[in-house]
């Protein structure tokens, strides 16, 4: 039974505390470092199952003022998926008009999770 440290910053909120996460065989043990409890269950979750939410944009075609319409993953994917997304969204075109909150991409690469326009357009 081997312990394991592992350095991380927490990306939560602008603070950026200093981590420090101790495993024992895949278990988290101690998140130390944190101000706030959002640093702890983001150190737990960051070692054992960590996620991102991803953004980019794509093409709109239709709209007089909009070339590109920016997107993001509705909730956070496995960090494993990220390029899966980006390859999917490679060939995708929104159609305007395009509001806020607009699903582009339903079920992006097999995640369950949508693709939303964050802008109109």
């Amino acid at each position: 039974m081997a312990q394991e440290i592992r350095e991380l910053i927490c990306i939560n909120c602008p603070m950026g505390c200093p981590l420090t996460v101790t495993l024992e065989d895949g278990e988290v043990l101690s998140v130390k470092g944190n101000t706030c409890p959002r640093g702890d269950s983001y150190g737990r979750k960051e070692v054992t199952n960590p996620t991102r939410i991803v953004t980019t944009s794509v093409p709109v075609d239709g709209s007089k003022t909009e070339r590109m319409v920016s997107v993001k993953t509705e909730h956070d994917i496995p960090k494993g998926k990220i390029f899966d997304v980006v390859q999917e969204l490679a060939g995708v075109r929104a159609q305007a008009p395009v509001a806020i909150g607009d699903v582009i991409l339903a079920n992006v690469a097999g995640t369950g999770v949508n693709v939303i326009a964050t802008k109109n357009a």
